[in-house]
């Protein structure tokens, strides 16, 4: 199965596993700093579809890439309603425009679960995400020095072992055991 073919499948399922969150749900605060679950929905969204020019002219007039970020989620949640956001994801998931065209299927992939566990983690709910899918993610985190996620450098100097996946990193350190769900979402910056 293809990368491309592997975020479609996850970007379904995601839209079944939020399918049926409440108005106050989507409300509530995630646990990606500053951002309702909304509006991390609409970022989801906007990774999917925004012209890549309009993002770039969005940060040099920021003069920051999460400035941008927040302010386009915010703008969108603000127009479109969960209900739209996730009929125009689901439009989104075969055919990407814009950066969700051109930005790398791995590093969506991360952002999206990452993004999913932000929702779900907020809410106390449990997590569907496939082992499979979640090693994928963490993998790239720890292997791949990325700007947005802070896990290459988090995880240097720790053993990570996983209770719920076959998945460890790091040889030498302390060690920290966990569900991999969890990995993820820490990896990723976020306090769970």
């Amino acid at each position: 199965m293809s990368h491309a073919d592997i975020l479609r499948a996850n970007d379904a399922r995601f839209l079944d596993a939020v399918a049926d969150l409440s108005p106050a749900d989507w409300l509530g605060p995630s646990l990606c700093t500053e951002w309702s679950n909304h509006e991390v929905l609409a970022h989801l969204v906007i990774g999917c579809s925004a012209p890549v020019r309009g993002i770039t002219a969005g940060v040099i007039r920021q003069w920051s890439f999460d400035r941008e970020n927040t302010r386009t989620a915010k703008s969108l949640a603000a127009d479109r309603s969960p209900e739209e956001l996730l009929g125009d994801y689901r439009g989104l998931i075969n055919r990407p425009t814009g950066i969700g065209k051109v930005f790398p299927r791995s590093l969506l992939l991360g952002d999206h679960v990452v993004h999913e566990l932000d929702i779900l983690f907020a809410l106390d709910r449990a997590s569907s995400i496939p082992a499979g899918i979640l090693v994928k993610v963490l993998n790239t985190q720890v292997g791949l020095p990325n700007p947005f996620v802070p896990a290459y450098f988090t995880a240097r100097g720790l053993q990570l072992r996983a209770t719920d996946v076959r998945w460890a990193h790091g040889r030498s350190g302390p060690e920290v055991h966990g569900p991999a769900a969890a990995f993820t979402s820490v990896l990723a910056g976020r306090p769970r």
